[in-house]
């Protein structure tokens, strides 16, 4: 197995053979392949072989990896209550304050710039879970703890209002 420039995984005919082997048939629907290996062959050898997607690293060079983000960001698995939930309407109704109400104003000016509204829903969905099955994560660590909009929606613990911890710290 190697990756790509944009930190892809693509798997040799040896690779995905180990995985069939192993019974892991879920995990490689729709992995990338190497060129070498013949789809054709290895489709008409097994049964129910998920579906492959030959790798061409040429047809990938084109792509930034900001557009590489945004393609994988609008196909993440989360369900459609998520992926329609006006992300900035349920932030704003989680402020309980003037001050709270102008940072996430400014918050989500900031995340819409960066076109990370998805990325925000997708988080939401996260956070979601693990409180839905008792899981549990850090307080907070790095640069995260200056998003106020980030404590709203519970992936961190730490209130950078009252900390007066700068926005320009984590989006920059």
């Amino acid at each position: 197995m190697k990756t790509d420039h944009l930190g892809q995984m693509i798997y040799s005919e040896d690779d995905c053979v180990n995985l069939l082997m192993r019974g892991h048939t879920m995990q490689i629907d729709g992995m990338l392949v190497d060129a070498s290996v013949d789809l054709e062959t290895a489709a008409a050898i097994l049964e129910n072989v998920p579906t492959f997607v030959q790798y061409n690293e040429l047809s990938l060079q084109a792509i930034t990896v900001e557009e590489f983000d945004h393609v994988n960001q609008n196909n993440w698995l989360m369900p459609d209550q998520y992926k329609n939930l006006d992300i900035a309407e349920h932030v704003l109704n989680l402020c309980n304050s003037e001050a709270a109400l102008q940072r996430v104003g400014e918050e989500l000016l900031l995340y819409q710039a960066h076109d990370l509204f998805n990325l925000l829903r997708y988080l939401k969905f996260l956070v979601d879970i693990m409180n839905q099955n008792n899981l549990i994560w850090g307080v907070g660590r790095g640069s995260s703890v200056a998003s106020y909009v980030l404590y709203l929606l519970g992936v961190h613990k730490i209130d950078s209002l009252h900390y007066n911890l700068d926005i320009a710290e984590f989006l920059r």
